[in-house]
């Protein structure tokens, strides 16, 4: 198998995934950052939901696995035409990069405030506050792959017009979002609609480049 094409699966998958373990952690009632809710509120639900946590979990590590192959397709194809388009390419791989370290310390801390919740309540405070903005700073490396392999796709012809108008708009909210997370940290919403709809920007932006890898 070329390695474009398992980018392109590794891409699909993603977001497959991604949607899948959300959906479930809605359902159990986990509380997203930004998600309004006060701090003894937030700390019952996850005395609630330490242990239904761990099974969509599992299959987290997939999404990351999945996105740097993703990534690491585009790169492969892109990075070679011309300096500027690669120095491009590389702005997304390492905001796909950072997003995977990032998200791993956000999933983390889900733990940490599962354990809190049942055996020390007092420290829940500040490992909400840091999921929180670390969640909101997340969105800037989403903003830096969508920007970087966006602009390197157009230059190599692998973006249509409105892939990449939406790879632009995504990466701006995203990046707006990311801005506010300071505001964020104890639970609020500021901005965050502009940041639920850069996402949903982003993995339809991943489904569509991971099928014009798929078509190469």
């Amino acid at each position: 198998m070329e390695f474009t094409v398992l980018s392109g699966l590794g891409g699909i998958g993603f977001v497959l995934v991604g949607v899948v373990i959300n959906a479930v952690y809605l359902r159990s009632g986990l509380p997203l950052p930004t998600s309004g809710k006060g701090l003894d509120a937030t700390t019952d639900s996850y005395d609630g939901i330490a242990d239904a946590l761990k099974k969509p979990s599992v299959l987290v590590p997939l999404t990351w696995l999945c996105l740097t192959l993703f990534a690491a397709g585009l790169l492969s194809v892109l990075w070679r035409a011309n300096a500027d388009q690669g120095a491009w390419a590389l702005v997304g791989f390492a905001g796909v990069l950072l997003q995977n370290a990032t998200f791993t310390c956000v999933e983390a801390l889900r733990f940490g405030m599962a354990t809190a919740a049942r055996h020390g309540r007092g420290s829940m405070a500040g490992l909400w506050g840091m999921s929180n903005v670390l969640f909101g700073f997340n969105q800037v490396f989403l903003a830096m792959a969508l920007l970087g392999f966006t602009v390197a796709g157009v230059s190599g012809g692998l973006v249509p017009v409105w892939q990449a108008g939406l790879g632009y708009v995504s990466a701006a909210l995203l990046l707006l979002s990311a801005l506010a997370a300071p505001y964020n940290v104890e639970g609020g919403n500021r901005l965050g609609l502009a940041g639920l709809i850069g996402w949903l920007g982003w993995i339809t932006w991943i489904v569509a480049y991971s099928v014009s890898l798929l078509l190469r």
